[in-house]
């Protein structure tokens, strides 16, 4: 019996190791989207932690100044993790071999973590020391080069968030972003915007998705959130392309249709619900009367609108619907700060807290968001 059971632990052993291995080149190796278990494992009883220190129902900034370490302290567990299950599953391979289970434990310790204070009794088993103190060091490798590419990444991300902020506001605003892009007389200048963050979509569906810890990095300012942002610029191309009295641009819509791409394939990939196939006449977040206050704040800035409201009304619900429930999905999922047109009962932005004055003639105004679903 005892035979048998050395045989089942050495398997286990092996099997753990592979576990483990698939679980290290999907979370820094693979450049593709790939869920894993282990990974999930981790963030989500690091997240549960996280909430239990500072409520689900604290104050945002409250929340905000603890979620600031959920990612890097859930990023840090992983290879910690990694190592763990390495080191156990060798210490039962090695018992499986013959060894007692305390002298294992040193074996599997002492090559993992290349301390060399216990020897190998016999060939076999110094070689199979030899695999687990390269794999060792292959995982401290790989999380020293992965970090470094995930910050790059996280930087080029808030470059064009903070650059946001300039013309939308803070927190975003599509209708101030409006507002100012015709008080500069640079409307025509949102071309440039439409295409650049096109590519933003792009590029924040290819990283969110094979570097998913980067969905809960925070942005530097707490009033800022990368979720915010995506959806101010792509309610702004929703209202320009719906609302707005100018020539049809294309690049507007291939912007929200990168956006919208770009959300749901983050969505997916963190099992968010989400209506299987959005169409015009679905009810949206945004209730008409927070569209109609949109209208009227844009009609008094002086931008040309297109007279018919009722059927601007349903262009841009028919826009919206296609990022609606996976952007608000998202926004619950990350916890982004108070932002009009994404979480119900936001106050007026200019009654939100502000790091820095805003002119009288540069408000950033827009009316409350709705509850999620309300048509």
């Amino acid at each position: 019996m005892e035979a048998i059971a050395r045989v089942v632990a050495a398997c286990a052993g092996v099997l753990l190791i592979a576990l483990t291995i698939r679980s290290v080149i999907r979370t820094f190796v693979l450049p593709r989207m790939a869920r894993d278990r282990i990974v999930q494992l981790v963030f989500h009883n690091v997240r549960r932690v996280f909430d239990l220190v500072a409520g689900r129902g604290a104050p945002y900034a409250v929340r905000d100044r603890s979620l600031a370490y959920f990612a890097p302290v859930a990023l840090l567990c992983l290879p910690v993790i990694n190592l763990a299950l390495l080191l156990a599953g060798y210490a039962l391979i090695y018992w499986g071999l013959g060894t007692t289970p305390e002298a294992a434990v040193r074996e599997s310790g002492s090559a993992l973590l290349t301390l060399g204070f216990q020897v190998a009794p016999d060939l076999p088993m110094t070689l199979i020391g030899f695999t687990e103190a390269a794999l060792g060091l292959i995982l401290v490798a790989l999380l020293i080069a992965y970090l470094p590419s995930m910050y790059a990444d996280f930087t080029r991300r808030e470059t064009e968030v903070n650059l946001l902020a300039v013309r939308a506001g803070t927190p975003a605003s599509a209708v101030f972003m409006l507002e100012l892009a015709h008080r500069i007389g640079a409307v025509e200048r949102l071309d440039s915007i439409w295409e650049r963050w096109e590519r933003w979509f792009a590029e924040l569906e290819e990283t969110h998705t094979t570097l998913p810890a980067l969905a809960f990095f925070r942005s530097p300012r707490a009033e800022q959130s990368w979720v915010s942002a995506a959806g101010a610029v792509l309610d702004a191309a929703a209202l320009r392309a719906s609302t707005l009295d100018e020539p049809r641009n294309p690049q507007v819509e291939t912007c929200i249709r990168a956006g919208y791409l770009a959300l749901t394939a983050i969505a997916d990939f963190f099992e968010l619900p989400r209506p299987a196939d959005p169409k015009q006449g679905d009810p949206i977040s945004i209730p008409r009367g927070e569209f109609d206050g949109a209208y009227d704040r844009l009609q008094a800035a002086g931008l040309a609108l297109k007279p018919d409201r009722d059927q601007c009304w349903r262009d841009f619900a028919g826009w919206r619907v296609n990022y609606d429930a996976v952007l608000l999905g998202i926004a619950r999922l990350v916890v982004i700060p108070p932002t009009p047109w994404i979480q119900p009962g936001v106050p007026h932005p200019m009654m939100m807290l502000q790091t820095e004055p805003v002119p009288a003639d540069m408000e950033p105004g827009l009316v409350t968001g709705g509850p999620a679903g309300g048509a």
